[in-house]
């Protein structure tokens, strides 16, 4: 574990409690919440009715709750666009304490859902910031949260969902999974969000960050260009 802190400032924490919440979730988001675990969170989203991404976050079981870990910034959005759909349902949304917190090698915490690579994560009290956690996600070609995402911009599948286990294609219906399971199915994930060395910005550019060098861009999959192209993305690619 590193000795420059674990917190990921960045994140925040929202629980859902109540009685039948994992069945609220299960009609909402891409993930099979019914089979969560405490051991094994997941990554998940929360889409359009054509498919396109909202919120992305990570769920976690919390006994009969479900802990959201999310980006701080969109913490309340997220709170207020699942208030929408509560309706009468006996069904806390609130922001919670504590902390998200992630280490390249540590004792604690499980794998990262999304690709083992990124290293451990788990909840727990604030502490001192963690260091280097989003050159080390972007050097794997992992994209996440609104400014890299965009809202109601990017299709789930474009933002490699299926290949970072975002969404579970055996679980009933949830909004966007229609769309969503057509390109599935039918292989159409035709552009893909990308990490490449940092250029001029274009119209496919989301996100730049200078100090590491890099960018964030929605390509087409016939060009990709200087994008990295990790192994998880690779296999992909061939495979389609």
């Amino acid at each position: 574990m590193s000795d420059t802190g674990t917190m990921l400032t960045d994140r925040a924490l929202i629980r859902l409690a109540g009685d039948g919440v994992r069945d609220f979730l299960q009609g909402l988001v891409t993930q099979d919440v019914l089979t969560l675990d405490a051991a094994a969170p997941r990554w998940s989203g929360l889409l359009t009715p054509q498919g396109k991404a909202l919120f992305d976050f990570l769920l976690w079981a919390d006994g009969d709750s479900v802990l959201i870990d999310c980006e701080a910034a969109e913490a309340e959005a997220l709170a207020r666009r699942l208030g929408m759909y509560r309706l009468r349902r006996p069904i806390t949304i609130e922001r919670v304490a504590g902390a998200v917190h992630w280490a390249l090698e540590s004792t604690l915490g499980v794998p990262d859902p999304r690709l083992p690579e990124l290293g451990r994560r788990w909840l727990g009290m604030p502490d001192d910031p963690a260091q280097g956690w989003i050159e080390h996600r972007l050097s794997l070609g992992v994209t996440e949260g609104i400014a890299e995402l965009g809202q109601d911009k990017t299709l789930w599948l474009e933002a490699n969902a299926g290949e970072l286990n975002g969404v579970s294609f055996a679980k009933g219906c949830y909004v966007g999974q229609e769309n969503t399971a057509r390109m599935h199915y039918r292989a159409k994930v035709n552009r893909r969000l990308v990490v490449a060395p940092i250029a001029p910005a274009g119209d496919r550019t989301r996100a730049v960050y200078p100090d590491l060098g890099l960018m964030v861009e929605l390509r087409r999959v016939e060009a990709l260009g200087d994008a990295i192209v990790p192994p998880w993305l690779a296999t992909a690619l061939a495979a389609a």
